[in-house]
């Protein structure tokens, strides 16, 4: 009786009423995993940020034991027995069920000297949990640890909700960057280009894998697109890859064998005049060869928004007017406008049909996101709880491969209580293949972007799949891509300034079924008359912005 009255409290918007119930509820039966949970809303509630992140933990942690009991692991030799901890908290983490994967993995570490491999997940088990704080803390101690370990980048990706995250990038990156060049042997290459523009032109792009992930949308398009008569282009990625996919466009290089000088030696003997780093700051990459400097121009493009902190890249690549003047000081590296976008996008292939708007068979809008877990900071949950709680029969359905995870399924739901949002108006959606995944989309009347970290991919995947998408500009460059997503496809109806008109513009958009529909069908249509689609026209003006490129540089070599 106590924890419906606490709960009643929590849904009536009065969580200091509902805390000391809790409270005592948590104090009488430590194992309550329902009282932790939602002694956690309560806090989140009234504001009690950290104390609700210690809840939040503790909840997480019953349900985690939980899962590891009823799946017939051995939760008290786990407790004694670090290898075998280990060994759960891997499988774990393979089947995507990620607290109980922290937790294992946390039992089993041996913190006097503990695996990199194993630190390694530890911190990603978090991350994937949305448990940032907890993450960088792992990733420190890495750094700290292991000086020579790449993987520590990481930590920078763990700024993103930070008020200041355009300044804590960049210190970040520094950080890292001066790490390396204690670390990195002087290559003493000094490519001997052509200064001579009236010929073809050597571009190459680095990535850990150009097909079967998101990049593939955005890059394969410019590969197949480029005029290979002024240009020719090379591609260095791990792993072999076959000649009836790509390397018809391209010179390919299998670069999982090479070492970091190995593989800038074959760079620089390649002549290669534009080298460009496709994969930022992500696990992966081979950020460290763009410290030695291997090609003339050095480039950072697609995949990584923010600056690279390497001075040695001489431009990032974004659309026009997407940086600020008074942003430009937070990059290392020149901003270079490339147009109205930053990348044509290629969907997947056997689209299904655009359906009608599913509510107006299921008579209640549901709302959707496709995006990864952490981006669902406090006050994107916050916004979206204004707009479930409206009308409650609505629903949201939050999809991605981590929410397989019982207990993130209920530390999310736990987070939208804390705002007056019915547990049940969250539903969830696990990993699928892909022609599951795009049916999946028939099934959401409007998609919600998150923010300050909207989605990219996941937003032009749903545009392009005919449900309309609602974003905001947000605080700075990195909150505007919903923006650049939506606006070249002529939906600026779609883009609001902050979350007050981002609510409003929600309950306006969904009052009127059949206006929501009438919306739904021009999506698509617009997505393929934009900018996106039109391969060759973007990989010219590209083409043309890398001319510019070698002009500069050989006018200011000469």
């Amino acid at each position: 009786m106590s924890l419906e009255i606490a709960k009643g409290h929590i849904r009536n918007r009065q969580p200091e009423q509902a805390i000391p119930i809790l409270t005592q509820l948590v104090a009488q039966a430590p194992g309550d995993m329902e009282a932790h949970y939602w002694l956690a809303s309560s806090l989140l509630g009234a504001g009690k940020l950290a104390e609700h992140e210690i809840a939040l933990n503790d909840a997480r942690s019953i349900h985690a034991f939980r899962i590891l009991r009823s799946n017939g692991f051995d939760v008290e030799r786990m407790k004694k027995d670090p290898a075998y901890a280990l060994e759960i908290g891997t499988l774990c983490y393979s089947a995507n069920v990620m607290s109980a994967s922290s937790l294992a993995i946390g039992l089993g570490l041996d913190l006097n000297n503990p695996s990199p491999d194993a630190l390694f997940r530890y911190g990603l088990s978090l991350q994937h949990q949305g448990r940032l704080n907890d993450a960088r803390n792992v990733y420190q101690l890495m750094a700290d640890l292991f000086t020579k370990s790449s993987d520590v980048q990481l930590n920078i990706i763990l700024h993103m909700h930070d008020n200041d995250r355009l300044e804590s990038v960049k210190n970040s990156a520094d950080r890292w960057v001066q790490g390396q060049k204690r670390n990195i042997v002087k290559s003493n290459l000094d490519p001997s280009n052509s200064k001579e523009l009236d010929r073809v032109i050597r571009i190459g792009y680095v990535a850990p894998s150009f097909l079967n992930n998101q990049l593939e949308h955005f890059i394969r398009p410019v590969i197949e697109s480029h005029d290979l008569k002024s240009f020719q282009v090379f591609l260095y990625g791990e792993g072999s890859i076959s000649d009836e996919e790509i390397t018809q466009y391209a010179d390919y290089t299998d670069t999982f064998k090479l070492s970091n000088f190995d593989l800038c030696k074959k760079i620089s003997d390649q002549r290669i005049d534009i080298l460009v780093d496709l994969w930022g700051h992500f696990a992966g990459n081979r950020a460290e060869i763009f410290i030695m400097k291997p090609a003339p121009i050095q480039c950072a493009w697609i995949n990584f928004v923010f600056t690279t902190g390497i001075s040695e890249i001489d431009y990032t690549l974004h659309p026009s007017e997407f940086i600020s003047e008074s942003e430009m000081m937070a990059f290392k590296e020149e901003v270079w406008p490339i147009g109205p976008i930053s990348a044509p996008f290629r969907p997947y292939q056997n689209r299904p049909d655009v359906l009608p708007t599913p509510a107006l068979k299921n008579g209640f809008i549901t709302y959707g996101s496709f995006n990864n877990p952490i981006k669902l900071s406090n006050e994107t949950i916050a916004a979206w709880s204004a707009i479930l709680t409206s009308r409650p029969e609505d629903r949201l359905l939050l999809k991605y491969k981590y929410f397989f995870d019982p207990a993130l399924r209920r530390a999310t739901q736990a987070r939208f209580a804390a705002f007056g949002v019915d547990p049940e108006q969250i539903l969830f959606r696990g990993h699928s293949q892909v022609d599951e995944y795009l049916q999946e989309f028939q099934d959401i009347d409007l998609a919600l972007d998150p923010s300050p970290c909207p989605g990219g991919t996941t937003s032009l995947d749903a545009i392009s799949n005919g449900v309309p998408v609602l974003t905001q500009t947000g605080r700075d460059f990195y909150s505007r891509i919903g923006s650049y997503c939506l606006l070249p496809c002529g939906f600026p109806e779609l883009v609001t300034e902050d979350w007050s008109e981002y609510v409003v513009r929600a309950l306006e958009l969904t009052s009127d079924y059949a206006a929501l529909d009438a919306l739904r069908q021009r999506i698509r249509p617009g997505f393929e008359a934009s900018p996106y689609r039109d391969e060759v026209g973007f990989t010219r003006r590209l083409e043309g912005e890398f001319r510019k490129m070698l002009k500069r540089w050989a006018e200011t070599a000469a």
